[in-house]
């Protein structure tokens, strides 16, 4: 008798949290997402992949966050605070968060939210403004988060109040003594601005204790988060501001050079991203503290890690600061796997997936391999005409996760209608496509049938969606980050096709 093989295979869905339906203008921690979680487990899925869930900034990118550690503000569930008391139902219901519910109008958040939110601070009776006294018991686990937090709190919390009394500009642009962060000048800001700071401390109270009553329910139905932490912080972050020692700053706080990647094919100018660079010699001196303080709080929050741009740990690309575009920088020696070396012993065993999407060279491709961690394909990657593709199915091992695309990629519909007539009849020959009725669907069965342990599938190509729906274009900014799935696009059907293929390749749990 054949001896049975331990199941590995798995397979989930790509969305992010702001891609979900909600009644306030952008996805949220509320009842849509825990209805969320019971479709993905009656479609016999195993993972939810998220985007970063830190507080965006300008251009709305959750890959540009103020801060490493905090959440996104707009992503607390306002139906619940209105459930504890802490707002009125009418006054929520007659602010203009956005009226189109397939797109998220980031102005109006931005105007609106806050607003909200400090009304629900008032009414908790933490505020100065406050007219009660607040609950013993809500008090007690307030205090005791903001304690747990502290190491990073208090930083972003001054951060952000330091940052709307300066009408939105970079910590750059402050005044010298508060940017250079001098004694006096910091115990001031916290006098003066204790009561905006503290609006921040209890939104991200809220956020926390949302998430993880939300990542909880997730984890009984079996299914396992997959959190995002991209590699580089934002210039415009508490990140930096505070621990400007970790970063290739001069002697104004000024980066000596910043981030992004050389011209290529997609890019003639090459992408400029303008994070600030790591003194990785100070990193290594310290024995990596600050990495893995921030890789441990990211497993708090998630259950396995994609760590974005894996190849800036073997080689970065730094490029001169000021510089107008990315064309005259030069690649510098990352880490390598000395950072994972000391994670390894720290954390033990962890979920890891390496974005190693891109070009890779020997010895990145040395370096995915060494840590053991799973890497990524991409199908629509895999048919150019001309050549050979590593991203063919039939060129893949086992260890590696596979998706149709990316949320930098178009939506497998929007890709398939525009690529090179001879890279569409390559992929229709591959898979063997009769007709382009069902063409979103051959992909999704080819992920599924391939060698690879996981298939992540994105939302929109289950739900067959056009270009409308991608959440982003690289290197372009507007229009990004802002599709929502519409509220009525989930169903019993499509669960039990979704079903269907996870049992059919294998990739359903328990049968």
């Amino acid at each position: 008798m054949a001896k049975k093989v331990k199941n590995s295979r798995r397979c989930g869905v790509l969305m992010p949290i702001s891609s979900l339906p909600s009644k306030y203008g952008i996805g949220t921690f509320s009842k849509e997402a825990y209805e969320y979680v019971d479709f993905l487990a009656d479609a016999g899925q195993s993972y939810w992949q998220l985007l970063p869930l830190g507080p965006t900034s300008y251009g709305d990118s959750p890959y540009q966050s103020f801060s490493t550690y905090a959440g996104n503000p707009y992503f607390v569930d306002l139906e619940k605070l209105i459930e504890d008391g802490l707002l009125d139902k009418a006054e929520v219901e007659k602010t203009d968060f956005g009226k189109d519910e397939e797109k998220v109008d980031y102005a109006k958040l931005f105007k609106y939210r806050f607003e909200i939110l400090y009304k629900a601070y008032v009414n908790s009776g933490l505020s100065e403004q406050s007219t009660k006294k607040p609950d013993p018991e809500f008090k007690k686990d307030y205090d005791a988060f903001v304690e747990e937090n502290a190491d990073w709190l208090e930083d972003y919390a001054l951060y952000m109040a330091l940052k709307r009394r300066y009408g939105g500009l970079s910590w750059i642009e402050w005044p010298e003594d508060i940017r250079l962060r001098k004694k006096d000048a910091l115990e001031a800001a916290k006098k003066k601005h204790a009561e905006r700071a503290g609006l921040y401390k209890f939104i991200q109270y809220l956020f926390m204790k949302q998430w993880f009553e939300l990542k909880a329910y997730a984890n009984s139905k079996g299914i396992d988060i997959i959190g995002d932490i991209p590699i580089y912080v934002a210039f415009d972050s508490a990140d930096t501001w505070a621990n400007p020692e970790l970063f290739q700053l001069d002697e104004k706080n000024l980066p000596v050079a910043v981030a992004g990647c050389p011209p290529d094919a997609f890019s003639k100018t090459g992408q400029l991203w303008g994070n600030p660079l790591y003194r990785w010699d100070y990193h290594k001196k310290t024995g990596y503290k600050w990495w893995m303080k921030r890789i441990k709080s990211c497993y708090k929050l998630y259950d396995v890690v994609r760590i974005d741009h894996f190849r800036g740990f073997d080689e970065y690309y730094a490029i001169p600061f000021g510089e107008p575009t990315a064309e005259h920088g030069a690649w510098q020696k990352g880490p390598g796997y000395d950072l994972f070396d000391v994670m390894k012993k720290e954390m033990g065993k962890v979920r890891v997936i390496a974005e190693d999407l891109g070009y890779l060279t020997p010895s990145v491709i040395a370096l995915v391999k060494k840590t053991g961690f799973p890497g990524m394909k991409i199908l629509q990657f895999a048919f150019d005409a001309r050549e050979e593709s590593d991203y063919l199915p039939h060129n893949y091992t086992q260890n590696s996760i596979v998706y149709t695309g990316t949320h930098d990629n178009d939506t497998t519909l929007g890709w398939y209608n525009t690529i090179p007539r001879t890279d569409k009849a390559f992929a229709k020959k591959y898979l063997n496509i009769r007709s382009n009725k069902n063409v979103v669907w051959e992909f999704i069965r080819a992920t599924f049938a391939s060698v690879s342990d996981t298939a992540i599938i994105p939302m929109q190509d289950y739900l067959e969606l056009g270009s409308s729906a991608r959440i982003n274009t690289p290197s372009t900014l507007g229009n990004n980050w802002t599709w929502r799935m519409k509220s009525d696009a989930l169903s019993k059907e499509l669960a039990e096709k979704m079903l269907d293929l996870a049992k059919t390749y294998g990739r359903k749990v328990n049968g």
